[in-house]
């Protein structure tokens, strides 16, 4: 009896640590928030009724993780702990009971916040100014992500009014929903996998060693709590947080008193319901005790404080059976497993498929035709699996395993040797060639009007185009041909093909598709090589040079344009007459050799068009400040850029400035 208790408690132990490894480190979860709770408060329960059987480092006697590979690590100045939580109102009043035991009075009240769904941070002011980001980690040691937290606009790099010499700020670092669903949409547009949820993003974005991919996340930013400071500010927790807004920093609009605990339960309940029109992701509300007197009376658990607790929304979920599994091809040729249900309503829509994200996804979740399963919508925004009801299991049903061949073309595939994906490695597979062509015709690259997915389709199924050379060889006789196409829809398509031959060489080079290549890049690499010639004859080393050109992307646009395929291609297009040159554009000299950074929200220009008057005048524009900036253009509102340029001396415009300088 004694052993199988021992064997039942490490075995709840190795799941925690297994879970908390993939949760912190690899920033993949495997299981939900509600099934590691329930595991954690098993051996919470089994090691309370066999205090005998605790040992040092049980998850239960330590603050949990490990801080992921690659980056500096900090010791925290005062451990950033981790919060007790519960599914339940009777164990909130529960809770109450102990902290009125615990202080000897009646005489306190609450705070209640959101409980932000994305990654925790601290945040070091020294003399005002901000000196070190660092994730939570193991709640001991973080990261250092200094160089990335200094890109999120919400985090101000110098505070005001007149801060502590030193003040640690603690809060949650998150991805908003519409900033969510846009990096998936771009994500799906580049043929990338997608995303699972905003806090594995938020996550991700974190963890990149170029900030510059990190200032593209949109990231956003709480405050919520203090660390370690070097003189109190205030009595009680809401008052620290009316002191850290007034230092600039971002808190919560929603966060309340309450004056029991029954004021906290109606709160829960009222965002329940009003949390699904919030911007952002929440999973519950934190409680805390508001008269800061009583922190070190009720102290903590070795894990978390006693002076607070984390109420936890379950997610909406629903029951519906997988009517079938399929593989799409993505045009990087990434094979997706994609579930089919019975159509379902789940959060306010009807919910009919849901990516299974790849083939290790659907090994640990065993998930079948025909099989009875539970979802839920990842940040409230996508549908995903989260348990497969295997009661309920056919008997006949079998594993759906990766395919050994392309769906589509029926070509070898193979498993990315560093990752999870696995790829039809066919350059001219018809599924990659659509996927191609739909992003090749886009509006933000060759902009070809009326040539969408089905005509595009159409078009590949018949064999017609099997490169992108090939729209411009269609005419009248091959479009009327197409089911459903009258005389005056093939002459506008005809009409935006070959409208498309005039676009710019960065359009041009967007649209080819090259990986890792944006809409960004694509003009950078225009601007500096003037002609997909010069660019062809680029070396890896000459590539690197270019300012907001890495090692790695250097090696990709190599390695395209060293591709007798692509090449082959690239000259059929030529041929047709698409324009692979840039066309100079500029008016005059007069920002010659001058280096802008554009800012915050101007009042007679938008971004783009500000950007294309500065390179038409000769200028040139980057999309961060350093030392070679020459001058920051600041609209209202700016951010970060605006403290960074004060930091290094570089001189700060505004728009009558700027129409000054062009007209001068």
């Amino acid at each position: 009896m004694k052993t199988d208790m021992v064997e039942k408690i490490e075995s709840l132990r190795q799941q925690i640590r297994k879970n908390d490894y993939l949760y912190y480190v690899e920033n993949r979860p495997e299981i939900s928030d509600q099934e590691y709770d329930k595991l954690f408060a098993e051996l919470k329960k089994l090691e309370e009724q066999h205090p005998e059987f605790v040992t040092p480092d049980s998850p239960t006697q330590r603050v949990g993780g490990q801080p992921i590979a690659g980056f500096k690590q900090i010791t925290h100045a005062i451990p950033m702990l981790s919060i007790d939580n519960t599914y339940s109102e009777e164990e909130l009043r529960a809770f109450d009971k102990r902290v009125a035991k615990l202080i000897e009075t009646d005489k306190y009240s609450y705070v209640v916040e959101l409980k932000i769904d994305g990654l925790a941070m601290s945040l070091r002011y020294e003399d005002g100014i901000l000196v070190l980001g660092a994730t939570r980690g193991d709640g001991a040691k973080g990261d250092d992500v200094t160089h990335n937290i200094k890109t999120i606009k919400a985090i101000p790099l110098k505070l005001q009014d007149n801060p502590p010499d030193v003040l640690e700020v603690r809060g949650e670092v998150y991805m908003p929903k519409k900033a969510f669903a846009k990096l998936n949409e771009e994500k799906e547009k580049n043929g990338e996998p997608l995303l699972a949820n905003p806090r594995n993003a938020a996550a991700g974005s974190l963890k990149q060693l170029d900030p510059k991919i990190t200032a593209k996340r949109n990231l956003s930013f709480f405050a919520y709590s203090l660390g370690e400071t070097s003189k109190a500010i205030a009595t009680t927790h809401f008052e620290n947080l009316g002191k850290l807004r007034k230092f600039g920093l971002p808190v919560n609009e929603f966060t309340t008193k309450a004056k029991n605990i029954e004021e906290v339960i109606g709160l829960c309940e009222k965002f329940e319901k009003q949390r699904f029109s919030l911007d952002y992701q929440i999973d519950g509300l934190v409680i805390k005790v508001d008269q800061l007197e009583y922190y070190e009376t009720l102290g903590t658990t070795g894990r978390a404080p006693r002076w607070c607790m984390s109420y936890k929304y379950a997610p909406e979920q629903a029951k519906t059976k997988v009517l079938s599994i399929e593989v799409q091809v993505g045009k990087t040729g990434i094979l997706t497993p994609v579930a089919n249900f019975e159509p379902v309503l789940l959060a306010g829509t009807t919910v009919k498929r849901a990516s299974l994200h790849n083939f290790d996804e659907v090994e640990r979740l065993d998930v079948r035709q025909g099989d009875t399963v539970i979802i839920e919508k990842a940040g409230e925004i996508i549908p995903q699996v989260v348990e497969v009801k295997k009661e309920h299991r056919h008997k006949d049903a079998k594993p759906f395993g990766p395919p050994g061949k392309c769906p589509i073309c029926g070509s070898k595939t193979e498993k990315d040797p560093a990752g999870v994906y696995i790829r039809c490695v066919s350059t001219s597979c018809p599924a990659q060639l659509k996927e191609k062509l739909r992003y090749f015709a886009g509006r933000d690259q060759m902009d070809i009007e009326n040539l969408g997915p089905a005509l595009i389709e159409q078009l590949v199924d018949k064999g017609y185009v099997k490169d992108f050379s090939d729209l411009y060889k269609l005419d009248i006789f091959t479009m009327l041909s197409l089911e459903r196409m009258a005389q005056k829809s093939a002459e506008k398509v005809l009409d935006g093909i070959e409208k498309s031959k005039s676009q710019t060489l960065g359009r041009l080079l967007s649209g080819l598709g090259i990986l890792h290549v944006g809409q960004q890049n694509a003009e950078i690499l225009a601007e500096h090589f003037g002609s997909i010639e010069a660019l062809k004859n680029a070396t890896e080393q000459e590539l690197t040079s270019i300012d907001q050109i890495g090692p790695v992307l250097a090696k990709s646009i190599y390695e395209y344009f060293h591709n007798p395929q692509n090449l082959k291609v690239i000259d059929k297009l030529i041929a047709a007459g698409v324009n692979t040159i840039q066309k100079k554009t500029q008016k005059s000299d007069k920002l010659e050799g001058k280096t802008f950074v554009v800012t915050g929200t101007l009042e007679n220009f938008k971004r783009d068009e500000i950007e294309r008057i500065i390179k038409e005048n000769g200028g040139k524009v980057t999309s961060s400040v350093s030392k070679k900036t020459d001058y920051v253009l600041a609209g209202a509102e700016a951010g970060s850029k605006l403290d960074k340029a004060q930091q290094l001396g570089v001189k700060i415009i505004n728009e009558k400035q700027f129409i000054e300088m062009l007209n001068g």
